[in-house]
């Protein structure tokens, strides 16, 4: 894909391969989805899309794909990047920036079905695109956040060195509920050996650091 070509785009690690899902990789994500990603009383996400029956989190987990790569802009772009594992798509880990070009700060989220938890997995996606981040993109700073029930996320974050970043209040199903923000900074970050980057520099306009400073 010449116009696109961060379909071309791979990130890996020693586990695990990071790269925009083909349409086979939709439609095993939506079964996924459809499966389950967390306890039914939890909720994660900010937007509880997880509540919704099972179809329709299927079609939700297929779509959402189908709006980043069509809204995306060097300006402004989410990266959704299916994790693969074992040969079996595990979840989602997407590397988010507004402005980057300027800001030189990314965001990061990510989910995984249900039956991938407890396998450190999340840490090691979660470091993948950061390496992407720093390494590649010449990134400055990356925020993360999360409910401050979600123990896992918070461990992941607390584990790859980011600082407490203040709180923030929400509703969560007719609720008050609090996240805790993090960042994460360059000089703080060393990417783990066994990590890779392949296919990048065509598609450095497109995240809007083909002028960036890179390692």
């Amino acid at each position: 894909m010449r116009n696109f070509p961060v379909f071309r785009l791979r990130v890996t690690t020693p586990r695990l391969e990071l790269r925009l899902p083909s349409l086979d990789d939709l439609d095993d994500l939506a079964d996924l989805a459809a499966e389950g990603i967390h306890d039914p009383e939890a909720m994660p996400f900010l937007f509880p899309w997880t509540d919704a029956e099972p179809a329709a989190r299927a079609r939700s987990a297929f779509q959402f794909h189908f709006r980043q790569w069509a809204a995306w802009t060097p300006e402004k772009w989410i990266c959704p990047f299916v994790v693969v594992f074992d040969g079996q798509v595990a979840g989602v880990q997407e590397v988010a920036a507004t402005d980057f070009t300027i800001t030189r700060e990314v965001a990061t989220g990510s989910w995984l079905g249900k039956r991938f938890h407890g396998r450190g997995i999340g840490t090691e996606m979660r470091s993948a695109v950061l390496h992407l981040a720093f390494d590649g993109l010449g990134a400055g700073t990356a925020t993360s956040g999360a409910f401050t029930d979600n123990h896992a996320s918070l461990a992941v974050s607390r584990k790859l060195g980011y600082r407490d970043d203040g709180v923030d209040v929400h509703v969560r199903r007719g609720e008050r509920a609090e996240t805790r923000r993090f960042r994460l900074l360059r000089g703080d970050w060393t990417t783990p050996p066994g990590f890779a980057i392949h296919g990048l520099d065509p598609c450095l306009a497109l995240f809007g650091a083909d002028h960036a400073e890179r390692t």
